[in-house]
C-alpha cells in the first residue's frame, strides 16, 4: 500500500534544553533515560487512496537507559475524531508497520503498548505549539531564538520526524499514558517542532 503524508510535528522530552540525543547518536540523554511524546498533525496526505488530511496521532515512549541501548516501550494515540478506516491507517503508520521513518526504530523497541483512541488537540503557529490529549498528554513548546531573533534549528539530525528541527523550550510537559508518567513545567526541558513529510509503500 502506498502512502504519503505531510503536516506539523511537535515533541517534548525529559532532557534538559538542548537535548543531547541527536548530537550524540542517541548515546547520551541528560538524565540517562528518555521520556517523550511526539505529536503529528496531518494536513495533507493519503493511505492506499484514503484521505488522511486533518487527522492526528501521538507516539508516547520511554527508554530505561540511553535511547541507543534499546528496550523502548512505546504506545500510540490516534485521534478519536478520525473514521474507523483512518484510525487503522494511523495506527499502522505510527507503529512503523507501514514502513517509513518510524520503521527505522523497530530494532530499538522492547514493548509496544498498542493503540488507543483519544481526542487530540494540536494548535499553534510560528514559534509556539501545543498538544493536548485529555488525561494523557498536555505539552507546549516555545521556539528558541538566536541573537538575530531567528528561530534556531538543528540540521541533518536523522530524527524520524524530520531532518531539520526547530529548537524549543518545553513550557510544560505532562505525560500520563501507557503506564508512562512525567511532569515538568519549569521551562527547563527540551522541545522540538517542524514540518514533516513521510511516505512509504510501493
Amino acid at each position: 500500500m502506498s502512502w504519503d503524508i505531510s503536516g506539523r510535528y511537535q515533541e517534548t522530552c525529559n532532557c534538559d534544553f538542548v537535548c543531547p540525543c541527536p548530537l550524540t547518536g542517541l548515546r547520551q540523554a541528560t538524565h540517562g533515560t528518555c521520556t517523550f511524546a511526539m505529536a503529528f498533525r496531518i494536513e495533507r496526505g493519503s493511505f492506499d487512496g484514503m484521505d488522511l488530511g486533518g487527522t492526528k496521532f501521538v507516539v508516547v515512549g520511554r527508554t530505561p537507559g540511553n535511547m541507543a541501548e534499546g528496550n523502548w516501550e512505546v504506545g500510540v494515540i490516534v485521534d478519536e475524531a478520525a473514521s474507523p478506516e483512518q484510525k487503522r491507517a494511523l495506527g499502522v503508520i505510527a507503529s512503523g508497520q507501514a514502513g517509513g521513518p518510524i520503521a527505522s526504530l523497530a530494532s530499538l523497541l522492547g514493548t509496544f503498548h498498542g493503540v488507543e483512541e483519544r481526542r487530540i488537540h494540536f494548535e499553534g503557529s510560528d514559534d509556539r505549539w501545543s498538544v493536548r490529549v485529555p488525561d494523557r498528554v498536555d505539552q507546549a513548546v516555545e521556539g528558541a531564538r538566536g541573537l538575530g531573533g531567528e528561530i534556531l534549528h538543528l540540521d541533518n539530525t536523522g530524527h524520524p520526524a524530520a531532518n531539520r528541527l526547530a529548537l524549543a523550550h518545553a513550557t510544560r510537559t505532562h505525560i500520563h499514558a501507557f503506564g508512562i508518567a512525567y511532569d515538568e513545567a519549569s521551562g527547563r526541558n527540551n522541545g522540538h517542532f517542524a514540518p514533516f513529510h513521510w511516505s512509504g509503500g510501493s
